[in-house]
């Protein structure tokens, strides 16, 4: 990170500002091209590890692209807290924001109790509730995302 003034290395801050997130981005290579989709997700850490959870249908060209390989490397992108700074002159524009990169692997997740686990992070993070109850149906019919991060940085510009 180039600008070390504004990175933000304490976990539980990171997930704070994680945690104060509408909105994930993820971004895949289709056939040599970028493809970058919005989505709303869950976040935990599960061994150590920064796992985000996103739903979707079980079509669609996300799905096209993870399924054409074993091992999807994604990257993503959160933001949060954008505020434009004026001045009088154009160089003195800025703007405040927090925001998180990273990138990892990401993976159908194919197993029932694991769907339910990661639509539950979900309900939370959108919510704030926990005791969510998912039918069966529904978790068959819904696919269910799960990125582990292996990079991973954060930077607040207050």
């Amino acid at each position: 990170m180039r600008r070390k003034d504004r990175e933000v290395t304490d976990p539980n801050r990171v997930e704070q500002i994680i945690q104060s997130c509408d909105c994930c981005r993820i971004g895949l290579v289709d056939e040599g091209k970028a493809y970058i989709v919005p989505l709303s997700f869950g976040y935990v850490r599960e061994h150590g590890k920064d796992c985000f959870y996103f739903h979707g249908a079980s079509q669609g060209r996300k799905l096209d692209i993870i399924r054409r390989s074993p091992e999807v490397y994604a990257g993503f992108e959160l933001d949060t807290a954008y505020q434009l700074q004026t001045d009088e002159k154009a160089c003195g524009y800025s703007c405040r924001f927090q925001s998180v990169i990273g990138s990892g692997r990401i993976a159908i997740v194919e197993n029932a109790d694991d769907k339910r686990k990661g639509l539950g992070y979900i309900m939370q993070h959108c919510s704030g509730t926990t005791d969510w109850e998912f039918d069966d149906r529904m978790v068959e019919a819904v696919t269910v995302l799960r990125l582990e991060a292996d990079e991973l940085s954060c930077k607040e510009h207050e």
